[in-house]
């Protein structure tokens, strides 16, 4: 997905509109209510590997995947479920009502039925998000897409948009996946039974646990789990490297990279190669351009980045797996431009993802200095062996919500007790990373932190939201066996 916006074409059409309407007398024309629009959620046909696969998608108006909105629309959409089954659509990074967040765990709505139709309409919230399933375990058999909302400092930029989601990708059922990690045991999933689920081939499985005396996967702490599932493939747009999407740029031209890690269980390291760029944004928010190469992304987190091209030649974004080899990407090509094709597997396995970049980002828009109302303390808990991910020991089934007043500011503290890193996210509202390991900063206002093994992470939010809402790893096999709460409004 990329677009090109040109500030001189934009100015250029609105002075002729408004010179038009001065010599015929005309009053400014108010704007209109847009029809909603239609998203469709699908079953499809996808080629990985030479081996054809059913997945999920959730379709536009223009047939491409997902939703891109202009500066000033609403969000008006309605879903139409056209598959044979239920579903819930999260709309990640967007802060509506709660009645409107696309979750039925909270008891706001229900989920959409096969054939039926959902309409959706609030002001959104600018930047790089996208949408997923709420249900099951849609999400991993490919149930998202990205939902940009551009901002008039998206046009004055005149950059070309180039968006890539990232995702890791099974040919097996994602209920056989969860039961090769739970060995078949029934786990609370809220509306799902998963106690009948088939098992797996561990052996398949990473499990540094299993070797405390070594570094696992390639610079994880000893006795550390980086990864639970070894996939078949890791796509970017769809794609492997085996046959990557080639998105052709301008020569000198700036490019605007979108990145969504959307995988479920995977965090990646992204590689800008022959590339440096800015980062400019994290979780649809601004923040002060940090310069980089090389950066780590965990699942549920978007990082814009600005992109200045060179006068000829083709540019690899390139996204390793934490702990292995695999990757995937793009490639940026100018015209004329030789394309080499690029390994699926890099030499060395990378190491486990940290807050490297955390450390240096610096919100554009801080929250307003002042000391929290309320501290919540949460520790992240649970294991490989069983298979059960918690807060303090409580599973969503027996969660304790954290509970807050409308005008308050609320600070939660995470410190990860467990053996593997979790990508925290609220929903409804957007934080500030506020400590990092005990360390102040005027970090990010984003909706989804890592929490690193051993590692402490403190957030802080303007609870200006009232309602029920899920704070999870965004590991989807860590929430789907318990490691889910709420912020509840009194």
């Amino acid at each position: 997905m990329n677009h090109k916006f040109s500030r001189r074409r934009l100015l250029a059409s609105s002075a002729t509109l408004a010179a038009a309407a001065g010599v015929l007398g005309l009053a400014p024309v108010p704007a209109r209510a847009e029809a909603p629009t239609t998203l469709r959620a699908v079953r499809r046909s996808l080629e990985v590997n030479g081996k054809a696969a059913s997945v999920f998608g959730l379709i536009g108006p223009d047939g491409k995947s997902g939703l891109a909105l202009d500066p000033g629309r609403r969000f008006q959409v309605a879903l139409a479920n056209e598959l044979d089954e239920a579903l819930i659509v999260h709309w990640h990074g967007q802060t509506p009502s709660p009645d409107q967040d696309g979750v039925t765990d909270t008891g706001y709505v229900q989920p959409i039925a096969a054939g039926a139709r959902q309409g959706y309409d609030f002001a959104p919230r600018s930047g790089t998000h996208w949408m997923h399933s709420h249900h099951g375990l849609q999400e991993q058999a490919l149930m998202a897409a990205p939902l940009i909302v551009r901002s008039e400092d998206d046009r004055r930029r005149d950059a070309q948009e180039v968006t890539v989601l990232l995702h890791d990708f099974s040919f097996r059922d994602p209920a056989e996946l969860l039961a090769g990690l739970t060995k078949g045991a029934g786990m609370d999933m809220g509306h799902m039974d998963m106690s009948n689920m088939p098992g797996m081939d561990m052996s398949h499985m990473n499990h540094g646990a299993q070797n405390p005396g070594t570094m696992n996967q390639g610079g994880g702490m000893p006795g550390m789990d980086l990864n639970d599932i070894e996939y078949d493939a890791y796509l970017a747009n769809d794609r492997t490297l085996g046959d990557p999407e080639v998105v052709g740029v301008e020569r000198a031209g700036r490019v605007h990279l979108r990145l969504i890690n959307g995988a479920t269980a995977t965090a990646f390291w992204i590689d800008l190669g022959g590339l440096a760029g800015d980062v400019i944004a994290v979780d649809g928010n601004p923040v002060q351009p940090v310069h980089t190469r090389r950066f780590p992304m965990a699942q549920g987190q978007r990082v814009d980045v600005l992109l200045q091209i060179a006068e000829n030649g083709s540019f690899p974004i390139l996204a390793q797996r934490e702990g292995d080899t695999a990757r995937t990407g793009i490639i940026l090509a100018t015209a004329g431009a030789a394309v080499a094709r690029q390994a699926d597997r890099a030499e060395q396995a990378a190491a486990a993802i940290d807050n490297s970049l955390e450390a240096q980002l610096r919100a554009v828009t801080p929250l307003a200095a002042k000391p929290a109302d309320v501290t919540h303390r949460l520790g992240l808990t649970g294991g490989m062996m069983p298979y059960q991910w918690s807060f303090d020991g409580k599973s969503w089934a027996d969660h304790v919500p954290l509970g807050v007043k409308a005008g308050q500011r609320v600070a939660i503290e995470l410190v990860n007790r467990s053996m593997m890193a979790h990508p925290m996210h609220l929903h409804g509202h957007h934080f500030q990373v506020l400590a990092l390991n005990g360390t102040p900063l005027s970090g990010a206002v984003r909706d989804t932190v890592l929490v690193p093994v051993n590692g402490a992470v403190t957030l802080a939010f303007d609870a200006d939201n009232p309602g029920r809402w899920l704070f999870h790893c965004h590991n989807l096999y860590h929430m789907a066996t318990g490691m889910m709460t709420e912020v509840a409004y009194a």
